[in-house]
């Protein structure tokens, strides 16, 4: 495969990591709505000054007071999200300049091209449909199905496993199930802003299973359009259910993803990727812990967000080695 193009995917990836983090590190700040408009900012591409006027901000400035510190951070996101986009472009370019060779992937890079222009419409649909959790939600999976994508292209382990068998096959694809739910769970109790609602660990609630937990309300997909939900919109019950739903998920993802690691840190040809995965899950399921405990701290927040989608192209990897012919 073109080397520039190897090099290309592999700074993508690198940079779309640090757009999922980011993408967080904008939310936890309730940042989301800094700029109340898109792609700019009070109709500009740089944001105003605090000083500025509400005649220069124009129309949004009655909708939204501006929050220049906010405001900051959503286009700090938008800029670097930009930068993705121009990475996914050349990528594109570079494959169809090497499109006689055989060795160059095609689809994969048309595939990105397409999803990062739905992304970006995720992002604006995040702004101008007010925060609404099944849009941010869908955009974290955006953004991470594009980290997965560009990983693949940047090719950074290509050995087969030795001899897997049909039930390590299925063991991946289990933990890579139960991963990809967790992640949804996970960014529904941040977008509903219940990380707190159980303040106490391992319990919820001072109980094994809480009984105040409202799981009809708490896991109501669409509920309509022009309603914030900056802050979050449901009762205490229904952010306990959702937290306390998110606790199970994770005892479940952890326990295959750990037999997973377990598994193929046991063949010496996949013990690094075993190896991997086993720390990552431990170091994902301790920044887990210590948010409740220690009451969201911004800095572990964002790096349980971080190591979710590193543990993510993990699992991702080892059913690539596991499945290759």
């Amino acid at each position: 495969m073109n080397t520039l193009f190897v090099r290309v995917a592999r700074f993508g990836a690198v940079l779309a990591l640090v757009v999922v983090m980011l993408g967080a590190w904008v939310r936890l700040h309730d940042a989301g709505l800094g700029c109340p408009d898109w792609p700019g900012c009070y109709g500009r591409l740089v944001v105003p000054d605090q000083s500025t006027s509400l005649q220069e901000l124009g129309p949004q400035g009655a909708v939204r007071a501006l929050d220049e510190a906010k405001a900051w951070r959503e286009m700090i996101h938008r800029y670097l999200a930009g930068g993705l986009v121009l990475v996914t472009v050349a990528l594109a370019a570079i494959a169809w300049r090497n499109r006689k060779d055989p060795a160059q992937p095609r689809r994969r890079p048309v595939a990105l091209v397409g999803l990062i222009v739905f992304q970006a419409l995720l992002g604006m649909w995040t702004v101008t449909l007010l925060l609404k959790p099944l849009i941010v939600v869908a955009h974290l999976f955006g953004g991470l199905a594009t980290l997965a994508l560009l990983a693949s292209l940047g090719r950074w382990r290509t050995t087969r496993a030795s001899a897997p068998t049909p039930a390590l096959r299925t063991l991946g694809l289990a933990a890579a199930a139960a991963l990809v739910l967790q992640i949804f769970l996970g960014g529904w109790t941040s977008s509903n802003y219940a990380a707190l609602a159980c303040p106490d660990f391992p319990t919820c609630q001072t109980q094994w299973w809480p009984a105040l937990a409202d799981y009809k309300d708490g896991f109501v997909l669409w509920r309509g359009l022009g309603q914030s939900y900056e802050g979050g919109v449901l009762d205490h019950p229904a952010r306990v259910a959702i937290h306390f739903t998110h606790r199970l998920g994770a005892l479940v993802a952890f326990v295959l993803i750990v037999l997973l690691g377990w598994r193929l840190a046991r063949d010496a040809a996949t013990r690094a990727d075993g190896l991997t995965v086993l720390g990552l899950v431990l170091l994902q399921v301790s920044l887990g812990v210590s948010i409740v405990v220690f009451g969201v701290p911004l800095a572990v927040a964002v790096a349980h967000n971080g190591a979710a989608a590193l543990l993510l192209l993990a699992v991702i990897n080892a059913n690539q080695r596991i499945r290759q012919r």
